[in-house]
């Protein structure tokens, strides 16, 4: 199998840091925690069909994946990474992380993420959400929460020996290895008799999860609706209503689906649709109702969203084809699987 590889330690020195934030475009945003003659650092990606595992080493750095990320470029990957230091800083929804080295942690590129760390070498397992769907109760329920357990512990000895072994795996390894670490991480991430109720905490988060693959693969579907998921994903109007109550209802979720996704394509600049024709292929009404809909949501007109895009002042979001040459950023790693 052979890696993804990105290096800064053959630019000159004025050149490392920004190449280096370059290279995580799309993904977070890159800051230094302290003055650095120079930002010697090392990424080596390894994408199967349906996971990837990445081993990184750089100097001390901040970094930030915030609304405005999250909104251009909506990938929503768990990653479960194991550094040699202590990583501190937030997941998002008012969890505090705080890892010592050489544990464990999880974290949700679908969610805000601050991560300050001093210069370490990590390795990071990236489990796409629409792969291990069936994770998801354990996964979300284990968010910025150190795996300082023995089985949290094995889970990184793991996640170490596959490092290890990738060079020796052969194609045909490939589904029963993903099956393999499907298992693992369900195992080492179980959670433990003292923060649980989680038995119908579970089956709430999984049939959200079936109703939200449902709902971003229909965006573009006119009559998706509350009575169409609770027909095509098998579940009352009630059970329905109460997994997205929290968020203002079926069809405000709905909503703000579309405008991810409109805000997402406003962002490409290699998507040359016009406002109208988003709105459309949408479901709004018009482009006013979008516009109105967009400010409403994100404080911004499309049209704003648009020129800052073309003049480089959000991230792009860019989809990999099929025949492109290797990845030139961590973001486009990811779009492999």
């Amino acid at each position: 199998m052979i890696p993804v590889r990105f290096t800064t330690s053959d630019l000159p020195i004025r050149e490392q840091f920004d190449a280096w934030r370059g290279w995580f475009d799309g993904v977070f945003n890159i800051a230094l925690n302290e003055s650095e003659a120079g930002f010697a650092a090392s990424s080596v990606v390894w994408t199967l069909d349906e996971f990837g595992l990445s081993h990184v080493k750089a100097p001390a750095l901040t970094a930030v994946r915030d609304t405005a990320l999250l909104r251009a470029n909506p990938i929503d990957h768990w990653v479960i990474t194991l550094g040699h230091r202590r990583t501190v800083g937030s997941g998002g929804g008012g969890l505090i992380l705080d890892v010592p080295g050489s544990v464990p942690y999880v974290a949700s590129l679908g969610r805000e993420l601050v991560i300050q760390r001093t210069s370490d070498e990590r390795l990071q397992l990236y489990l796409p959400r629409d792969s291990f769907r069936e994770l998801a109760p354990l996964l979300d329920a284990a968010q910025a929460q150190a795996l300082d357990t023995p089985l949290g512990r094995l889970l990184g000895d793991y996640i170490g020996l596959l490092q290890r072994s990738f060079s020796e795996l052969e194609a045909a390894d490939m589904p029963r290895l993903t099956n393999a670490v499907r298992a693992m991480v369900m195992a080492c991430t179980g959670p433990s008799a003292d923060r649980l109720d989680l038995a119908s905490s579970q089956i709430n988060v999984t049939r959200r999860e079936k109703v939200r693959q449902f709902i971003d693969q229909n965006l573009r579907e006119p009559r998706l609706d509350a009575t169409m998921l609770c027909r095509e994903v098998g579940m009352s109007r009630t059970q329905l209503y109460r997994l997205f109550q929290d968020d203002g209802g079926v069809a405000r979720y709905i909503r703000h689906r579309r405008l991810l996704r409109g805000y997402a394509d406003l962002s490409d600049t290699a998507n040359g649709a016009s406002i109208n024709a988003i709105a459309d292929a949408l479901c709004f009404e018009d482009a006013s109702s979008f516009s109105r809909a967009f400010k409403q949501e994100f404080g911004l007109n499309p049209r704003d969203v648009r020129a800052a895009a073309a003049a480089g002042l959000l991230l792009r979001a860019r989809r990999q084809d099929a025949g492109a040459e290797q990845p030139r950023t961590l973001r486009e790693c990811l779009l492999q699987f």
